[in-house]
């Protein structure tokens, strides 16, 4: 089954790709259907299949020879372990339908994020809706659903506020607070907490070791919604656990 389900991301991970070339460009998903973006050649059924065709062309578009980004590969293949880590840690089906609605969404904003430095409305706003509606039914509740949105937004803003009266600029963007409270409203507020604090922790040793290195100015900002992506697919699989071992050093 976790074979399976892995399988299934990697068929997932291809469309992501897609949504993650289109959507910072605001074309559709839809239509038109896989193309090379050099030359327009649609690809064939047996060049859309996942990793193996990209390693089979070379890394290269059959009809132009145009180099084809490593990123789609890279996705097919994290889409399918997100998948199988997800058939792994959950037992009831709905919940794990809704990490895996989860997940798909945190690859797309953690790529987009990273290439682009925006955080696409089309995602984080249903992704709020859709985390509080399965809340209604599923766990964290509704509550604790409703507490991660206001806290996850609220908690950003201020830093945001307290970031700019002090420097004189934005430290973050809206996306980043939307962002958070679609992953509040996905997993209720402590989850969410814990996923701000493991973002926050690692994006500040990543930024400390790019400044050290040369590669980075003190003033200059890293995209925070990819950490808040690869945190919150952790805490989404393993949160409870974690969270459980955290507050141990307090009993």
């Amino acid at each position: 089954m976790i074979l399976l389900f892995g399988l299934l991301g990697t068929l997932v991970g291809s469309f992501l790709s897609v949504c993650i070339y289109r959507l910072p460009r605001a074309a559709s998903v839809a239509w038109p259907f896989s193309q090379c973006p050099a030359c327009g050649y649609r690809l064939s059924w047996f060049e859309k299949i996942p990793i193996l065709s990209w390693g089979l062309l070379g890394g290269r578009c059959r009809s132009c020879f145009t180099p084809i980004s490593v990123m789609y590969p890279a996705v097919e293949i994290v889409t399918g372990v997100a998948f199988a880590m997800s058939a792994f840690a959950f037992g009831d089906v709905a919940l794990f339908s809704v990490r895996l609605v989860f997940s798909c969404a945190l690859i797309v904003l953690f790529v987009i994020d990273l290439k682009h430095r925006v955080l696409p409305n089309s995602v984080t706003l249903p992704g709020i809706a859709f985390g509080f509606g399965a809340s209604l039914f599923l766990v964290p509740g509704w509550l604790s659903s409703l507490l991660g949105i206001t806290l996850g937004a609220g908690i950003l803003l201020m830093l945001n506020a307290l970031y700019t009266r002090l420097r004189g600029h934005q430290g973050l963007g809206m996306g980043d607070v939307k962002m958070l409270a679609m992953i509040g409203a996905f997993l209720g507020w402590p989850l969410m907490l814990l996923t701000l604090l493991l973002a926050s922790l690692t994006g500040s040793i990543v930024g400390l070791g790019l400044i050290i290195g040369g590669r980075r100015t003190r003033t200059a900002t890293l995209p925070f919604g990819t950490f808040l992506a690869v945190a919150a697919l952790a805490v989404s699989i393993a949160g409870d656990a974690m969270l459980a071992w955290y507050l141990s050093f307090y009993r």
